[in-house]
């Protein structure tokens, strides 16, 4: 996954998938705090790239926000 960040940028789009995978598999494997961050990052690159109402960027905050709840 570093290696397509390199080549193609932490805000190409198949990159931020692949992330949001990642954070997705770190969340289910109860790994709280490594998704919290890693969801926080695509987050806050999907506002700026795309913008808030985005439906990818809903549910990178929905993800966010279940991740939150299952850590309580």
């Amino acid at each position: 996954m570093e290696t397509h960040k390199i080549k193609f940028g932490v805000d190409y789009p198949d990159t931020l998938m692949n992330t949001a995978n990642l954070t997705s598999t770190y969340s289910d494997q109860g790994q709280w705090e490594g998704a919290e961050k890693l969801f926080i990052q695509v987050m806050e690159t999907y506002k700026m790239k795309f913008r808030v109402d985005h439906p990818s960027t809903l549910t990178i905050m929905a993800n966010l926000a279940l991740t939150y709840r299952n850590q309580s």
